[in-house]
């Protein structure tokens, strides 16, 4: 799913190319996509596309009515744009956004369709759909530990709750904990302030840095990321999706829990005190064979 860094980047690249320009039409494809009837997709044609924000992990495009189109692109959902008047035309092209100098399309590989396109009517409507969580890169390290001890839920879940954090998911939340030291399972309600203090730095360290780092190899929206380009895997990256590879900090091997669709790195060594966490069904299965320690593990390889 795309995360903060990758939506600036995006937002970087529909600046360049589309804000300023006139919206000629919107040809929808994918039927699940549409979210609302009103105002109707046509009210938008002619219009000119004065900005592009974000709503959290969504992309909104502001129009000169005031009006707006609210993109949530998911799990596999991606933009991409041509400098031609195309439509959807292939199996994953969900919609095109016609404008006077190019295409922007929205497309979502896989069978499993869950990028949502929202329009609304202005600013208020705009807002009672937001998820009301905050920003990492903006909030104090007070308005962190306000929000963290508002539930007592695992650290990983908490990151990932767009009610509570705003723009991070599985891949950066990853990262996050791991600059920070902490557990993916250590419980809100049992954080104490120096923990909460080292998250924020670790989260506004590692957002930073990596938006900075996206935004120069897309030379500030002047290259429109193509094909793979938004990925949750990067090669900078020091634990996730990198199970079995060395940590950048100790070298211990990054361990991984898979669940749902969804893995979750983490080092035992800098982040649990080197107990290797249980996977739901892999430890259920194997029981008293199931690795405790970083030892252990090591041990039976």
């Amino acid at each position: 799913m795309p995360e903060l860094p990758d939506i600036l980047v995006y937002l970087d690249a529909l600046r360049h190319h589309a804000v300023g320009r006139r919206l000629d039409g919107i040809f929808v494809r994918g039927p699940s996509l549409l979210r609302s009837v009103e105002p109707p997709l046509d009210a938008f044609s002619g219009r000119a596309l004065t900005g592009a924000t974000r709503l959290g992990k969504r992309i909104v495009l502001q129009f000169d009515s005031g009006a707006a189109l609210v993109i949530h692109l998911m799990i596999a959902g991606r933009l991409q744009w041509r400098d031609d008047r195309a439509r959807p035309a292939g199996l994953n092209d969900l919609a095109a956004f016609r404008f006077e100098n190019g295409t922007l399309l929205l497309t979502e590989a896989g069978t499993k369709h869950r990028a949502t396109l929202t329009a609304v009517a202005g600013a208020e409507e705009l807002q009672r759909i937001s998820r009301g969580g905050i920003d990492l890169l903006t909030c104090t390290c007070e308005e962190l530990i306000e929000r963290l001890r508002s539930e007592n839920r695992t650290l990983k879940r908490a990151l990932t709750d767009p009610r509570l954090v705003d723009g991070v998911g599985n891949a950066y939340s990853d990262e996050i904990l791991h600059a920070a030291q902490l557990s993916p399972f250590l419980r809100t309600g049992d954080m104490s302030e120096k923990q909460i203090a080292a998250l924020h730095d670790a989260a506004g360290t590692v957002l930073s840095e990596w938006s900075q780092r996206l935004r120069e190899e897309f030379d500030g929206g002047r290259k429109f990321p193509g094909r793979g380009q938004i990925t949750a895997f990067r090669d900078g990256f020091a634990v996730h999706g990198r199970f079995g590879k060395p940590c950048p900090r100790c070298k211990a091997p990054v361990q991984r829990i898979i669940y749902a669709e969804n893995e979750m790195n983490y080092c035992a060594k800098c982040q649990t005190g080197g107990r290797v966490l249980a996977d739901r069904s892999l430890s259920r299965l194997l029981r008293d064979d199931w690795p405790k320690t970083i030892e252990d593990l090591e041990e039976r390889r």
